[in-house]
């Protein structure tokens, strides 16, 4: 299970964290609104701890950005606005529940898992496009009877595409999801790894292909023509 933990306060996000993880859960931190949006739009998460009051963009923004564009993901609240008037506004908006600090961690943990459990009785265990499958539990990529196994950074961008085919997502959306910030002369690793899921997409005959959008990122697409790199 994989939560977006949207906290300004790094040592209140750090122990949310440490509670989390203390429970298996894999959890990610943010600390503004508008890296928030980024990072739920790639889809990878189960369920979201969002603040309200968070720099460049509020958590309320947030919310109706999310919902709009029709993404069901699982959103708790976690604020310090306590008025009745703000836990209506929130649960009116899309939110699934609402907590107000401080909080008790068995009480976050509970509503975690209510949240979640629906999920995760439906929850597919594989993405598909065209004839290519990711298996989620064994981080597998297969077409027909040939398989592949993925290593952590490439199962991260491939469920990327996957969860997002079609859709061009930018260079650093990619590069911040699977290795955090980096300067910019870092960047050549996502192209390592692009290039190593093209090997691994031709080994199987895959429909789908990896295409390069100069300037812009990249997307999964239909066809047999790879772009350039």
């Amino acid at each position: 299970m994989r939560i977006l933990v949207v906290e300004d306060e790094k040592g209140i996000a750090e122990a949310i964290q440490a509670i989390l993880e203390n429970h298996r859960y894999e959890v990610d931190l943010v600390f503004d609104g508008e890296s928030a949006l980024d990072y739920i739009l790639t889809g990878l998460y189960d369920l979201v701890l969002l603040d309200i009051m968070l720099p460049k963009l509020d958590g309320v923004s947030v919310l109706k950005r999310v919902r709009q564009m029709g993404m069901e993901v699982p959103i708790i609240f976690l604020t310090a606005k306590s008025q009745l008037e703000d836990r209506v506004l929130g649960l009116d908006l899309g939110a699934d529940d609402y907590m107000t600090k401080p909080f008790e961690a068995e009480e976050l943990l509970a509503r975690i898992r209510l949240r979640t459990r629906q999920s995760s009785i439906t929850q597919v265990n594989h993405l598909k496009f065209g004839n290519l499958i990711l298996n989620l539990d064994t981080r597998e990529l297969s077409v027909a009877e040939r398989e592949v196994k993925l290593s952590n950074k490439e199962f991260l961008l491939m469920e990327t595409f996957l969860r997002n085919s079609k859709k061009i997502i930018p260079k650093n959306q990619l590069i911040l999801k699977v290795w955090g910030p980096l300067d910019e002369s870092d960047y050549n690793q996502l192209e390592v790894f692009i290039s190593f899921l093209r090997k691994k997409l031709r080994f199987l005959a895959a429909s789908a292909v990896i295409k390069t959008t100069k300037g812009v990122g990249y997307s999964l697409e239909d066809g047999e023509k790879e772009g350039s790199s």
